[in-house]
Parts: structure tokens; C-alpha cells; sequence
């Protein structure tokens, strides 16, 4: 791999983590309304039957509206577990008062019994500390989302603040860009 990305990629990390100490709880919070509205009308939210999201951490855009409207129309709602250092799994999800802390300390489903079959998604929204207008995204260096993507190639979509869009982001070979960034 190309050390020099790395090196980048972590520099801008810390830059990231200021700035996003910087936002107020309100930006955050209308902010996060935006994104949510924005996400609620794209075609491809519309027409997919199985959406996979995330349950955002605090520094995230708020994704509680989208992740309560996706079960409220009916939708298959997937959200990621980590199963080991590498791998993510996408399971569904019923009822979100059946999530627990998982392995990085994010709200995670549980493991489905064995041989349960698992939805493919139609669409997924992917977390990011930035991202740049290009599809390049900046996520916390674990990978996870980029080898779950190369093995799942549908519509992405990733959610970022206005104030963690960055033009400047470096990417590698593994990175895997998204179909659309969404900002407030």
C-alpha cells in the first residue's frame, strides 16, 4: 500500500476530529434534519425495498429519523455488525430496541440463528468522518465499509456535515468511492 495515503488520510483525521469538536449540538441537529430530508427523497431511497444504514455515532450525522422511517415504511432495514478485525455483516433489523453494543462500541443487531438467509441491500448509507464531492470518503481507518462494499457493488450513499467536506481527500486502492455524497 501507498504509505504516503496513510500518513495523509491520518493527518487529516486529526484535522477532522477538531473541526468536528467545533460544531455545536445545534448545527448538528438541524444539520443532521437536512441530510434526513435529503435522503428521504432520493429515488433511490424511494424504490428500494432493503436499505442498509448505520446507527451514527456522535460525531455523525443524526440517523435515527432514517433508520425509524425505513422500518416505518416497511422497508428491510440492515445495520452493520462487526463479526472479527476485518468483516462486517449487514443484518436486519425489527425493532431497534433489540440493538446492543457491539465490538467497536456502535449499536449493533444481534447474530441471526444459523442458516438464516441474508437480504442483499438495495441501497446503502455509509458512515464518514468526511468525505469529498467525488465520492471519497474518509472513515476511521478500520475498512470495514470498503471490503463490505467490494463484495456488495449497489447504490451508496454517504451522509457528512457541510463543514467535513474536503476536496483534498487521498485515496488507495482499497477505498471503494460512493455513488453520492449527501450534506446538509
Amino acid at each position: 500500500m501507498y504509505n504516503g495515503a496513510r500518513t495523509e488520510k491520518q493527518r487529516i483525521r486529526q484535522e477532522i476530529r477538531m473541526i468536528s469538536k467545533g460544531l455545536s449540538p445545534e448545527y448538528r441537529q438541524e444539520a443532521s434534519r437536512e441530510i434526513t430530508l435529503k435522503v428521504l427523497n432520493l429515488p433511490s431511497w424511494k424504490k428500494a425495498k432493503t436499505v442498509m444504514a448505520f446507527r451514527s455515532m456522535p460525531e455523525e450525522p443524526d440517523t435515527q429519523a432514517l433508520l425509524e422511517t425505513a422500518l416505518r415504511e416497511g422497508k428491510t432495514l440492515l445495520l452493520p455488525r462487526c463479526l472479527d478485525g476485518q468483516r462486517m455483516a449487514a443484518l436486519p433489523v425489527k425493532d431497534l430496541a433489540e440493538l446492543r453494543p457491539g465490538r467497536m462500541g456502535i449499536q449493533e443487531p444481534p447474530v441471526p440463528e444459523e442458516g438464516t438467509e441474508l437480504p442483499e441491500p438495495d441501497l446503502v448509507l455509509v458512515p464518514c468522518m468526511a468525505a469529498a464531492p467525488n465520492g471519497i470518503r474518509l472513515g476511521h481507518g478500520a475498512g470495514y465499509y470498503d471490503r463490505f462494499l467490494e463484495k456488495h457493488p449497489v447504490q451508496t450513499v454517504c451522509l457528512c456535515f457541510r463543514a467535513l467536506l474536503r476536496s483534498d481527500l487521498p485515496a488507495e486502492e482499497t477505498d471503494i468511492p460512493v455513488d453520492f455524497v449527501i450534506s446538509d
